[in-house]
């Protein structure tokens, strides 16, 4: 069996599409894995290393860019459905699942109108443009929020949670502690601003140091800053001496949530899917300029719920911040109560339920082309 994943852009959208691949593997060893995204998507480097074989088309986002770059995108548009079709007909899929992200929407919809099972996922409470249109023509919709369902046809409309990958559920703590050369007695801050890392998140946790010198030998921090900022970052530790380890991009996530007593993120859908799942107790900064401000909504979902606390980032100051990390730091029953609030809203077997959904798809398929044309 063959199967294409396409998407990416963004941790956000490959990492879900991750999931989906293992749970595929895990089921079926010899479920043949092909991702589509672009060459400028983190995907480009985080496929290959992850052992599967990635094909690119040319496409860009069209939301939030100038004028001239939209014209351009639309023009590569009709250039991602002339590669999206040759690709189609060299692997000859038996399903497409798009995972989001402006490199899924034209292989997912030339596959629908070439009668390929496809199938969307949707990680937002309110669905982007891309996959409000592909939702009219795929054969089944995978949401992550209850609020999703009024955008789609409710007939194809399955609520099943974000994928998770399956080393995020069993990341060992003893292995992070060596891996990240952490300190097992100190309470460990896990900050990371997504795939690219964010800078006003890196420069108010710098800040928050300032607010939090009696506490240098009791807590450390594990941050992951993006490419950017990375030797700026790592010398600011040093210079205010903190113990800890920083690093541009970590691979090694389930590991990185194992050691972590509290983490400092943005709130995109596949983060939040992760904390939730294991539980992690978490300050929120979400990303001011995420698409229709679904990040806000999304950290104000679990702000509710007594699963996290969140800071919107044009108030997001190392004072603020240094002052939640003292109190969850101090009071183990906060965050043991914000450990039982977020795992009740976590489903871990997301990504099972997805591709169940997938193989009925392909199933159904199967059997409608043995069938003479009078019998369906």
């Amino acid at each position: 069996m063959r199967v294409i994943i396409a998407g990416g852009g963004t941790g956000g959208h490959i990492f879900p599409g991750l999931a989906i691949a293992e749970e595929f593997k895990h089921r079926y060893d010899a479920t043949e894995m092909i991702f589509v995204g672009t060459e400028y998507g983190i995907e480009a480097r985080v496929i290959p290393r992850e052992g599967y074989t990635i094909k690119f088309l040319r496409a860009e986002g069209i939301v939030g860019v100038s004028v001239l770059k939209k014209i351009r995108a639309v023009m590569k548009m009709f250039l991602s459905l002339i590669d999206s079709y040759r690709i189609i007909r060299a692997v000859k899929p038996d399903i497409v699942v798009g995972v989001g992200g402006y490199a899924s929407g034209a292989i997912v919809f030339i596959s629908a109108l070439m009668s390929i099972p496809t199938m969307i996922l949707e990680q937002n409470s309110i669905p982007g443009l891309t996959n409000r249109i592909l939702g009219k023509f795929v054969k089944a919709i995978c949401i992550t929020y209850q609020e999703s369902i009024s955008f789609f046809p409710k007939s194809k409309t399955y609520l099943t949670g974000n994928p998770i990958r399956i080393h995020i559920l069993k990341g060992d703590s003893d292995s992070g502690y060596k891996l990240f050369s952490l300190d097992r007695g100190l309470f460990t801050v896990f900050v990371f601003g997504g795939s690219s890392g964010a800078q006003s998140i890196n420069m108010a946790v710098i800040d928050a140091l300032h607010y939090l010198y009696d506490l240098k030998d009791k807590i450390q921090f594990l941050h992951q800053t993006g490419i950017s900022d990375y030797e700026r970052i790592r010398e600011l530790y040093r210079k205010h001496g903190f113990k800890g380890t920083v690093t541009p991009f970590i691979y090694q996530m389930g590991e990185a949530y194992a050691v972590a007593d509290l983490v400092i993120s943005r709130a995109g859908a596949t983060t939040l899917a992760e904390l939730t799942a294991l539980g992690k107790p978490a300050l929120l900064v979400p990303y001011p300029y995420a698409a229709g401000h679904h990040q806000e909504m999304n950290a104000r979902k679990l702000l509710e719920m007594g699963a996290a606390r969140m800071i919107l980032n044009n108030k997001l100051k190392g004072e603020f911040l240094a002052r939640d990390i003292r109190e969850l730091y101090l009071h183990e029953t906060l965050r043991a109560d914000m450990q039982r609030n977020s795992r009740a809203l976590g489903r871990p077997d997301a990504g099972a339920k997805a591709v169940d959904i997938a193989m009925s798809l392909v199933k159904q398929s199967s059997v409608n082309s043995f069938q003479p044309k009078g019998e369906r």
